[in-house]
């Protein structure tokens, strides 16, 4: 723990959080602490949740809290995962009713363990959020499916605003960094969204060791995927387990990474060090 603290003194004064404020983030504060509801926004400690509540925008992860992978980034727990709760969708949709969420992100974590790699679920999810929720616009943050597009498809066929897959890094790093999964594979995933809905949308962290060179490269492979939103955060390592930070970048240089994106087509360019995948997702149904 004192190590944790020691790690978290370092960070650079551009890293420092916000206190969340305004009035609609304590309403939404008071409902989901009254009637118990779970939100992503809250156990990962997002920093963006003001400024996200406050908009109306909100992520939830379904299909349990224990992944099949092993990312050597990411906090949430690995290992056999309880089977599928079948009453999900309807308990997610009534906490986007309660909660009063214009816009809703969705996630999950991998099921390599399913057949369907959770596809059913996803798909049941989105329908019954729609159904109970018909304002609210849903933006789902996908897992690879191992790359099989019928299961991409029945997320696409249920319908939601803006499909988004991560691929996190850069093509050199990915075996380091994302376990079991492919960027080329990724980007593919990408592709056959694009080509099969309307707005695509992938992020990635810097700050693991990437190179300039690298991360304008994936740009271009983003973009000849048929990508039209592209997030850039800065790497946070949740413990001392996790792979650790190489570098944090300046503010100023994702300011760069921004106009480049811009300039060389993203319809959206969200980049900044504090940026995670949902930060303003409700703009990005536009695109």
């Amino acid at each position: 723990m004192a190590h944790e603290l020691k790690e978290r003194e370092r960070l650079p004064k551009w890293m420092k959080m916000k206190m969340p404020k305004g009035e609609s983030y304590s309403k939404v504060k008071n409902l989901v602490n009254t009637n118990g509801l779970h939100t992503i926004c809250t156990s990962g400690n997002c920093p963006n949740i003001g400024e996200c509540w406050n908009r109306g925008t909100a992520t939830f992860m379904i299909l349990g809290n224990i992944c099949t992978r092993k990312c050597k980034f990411c906090a949430v727990p690995n290992g056999k995962p309880l089977p599928p709760d079948e009453n999900e969708p309807e308990k997610l949709a009534e906490t986007i009713r309660i909660m009063g969420v214009k816009h809703a992100v969705i996630t999950s974590v991998d099921r390599d363990d399913l057949d369907d790699q959770g596809a059913g679920i996803w798909a049941r999810t989105i329908t019954e959020v729609k159904r109970m929720n018909p304002e609210t616009r849903i933006e789902v943050l996908i897992p690879d499916f191992r790359g099989k597009t019928e299961l991409i498809q029945q997320v696409i066929d249920a319908g939601p605003d803006v499909i988004s897959h991560n691929l996190e890094t850069t093509e050199r790093l990915t075996p380091f960094v994302r376990f079991a999964s492919k960027y080329r594979r990724s980007l593919e995933v990408l592709q056959y969204v694009a080509a099969n809905f309307k707005v695509a949308k992938s992020g990635i962290m810097l700050g693991l060791g990437e190179s300039h060179e690298e991360i304008l490269q994936t740009m271009d492979d983003l973009l000849a995927a048929g990508v039209k939103v592209m997030t850039i955060g800065q790497y946070l390592a949740p413990t001392t387990r996790h792979m650790p930070v190489v570098e944090y970048i300046q503010p100023e240089k994702f300011v760069e990474y921004r106009n480049i994106g811009i300039r060389k087509g993203f319809k959206f360019v969200e980049s900044s060090p504090l940026v995670r995948s949902s930060y303003r997702a409700e703009e990005h149904v536009n695109a």
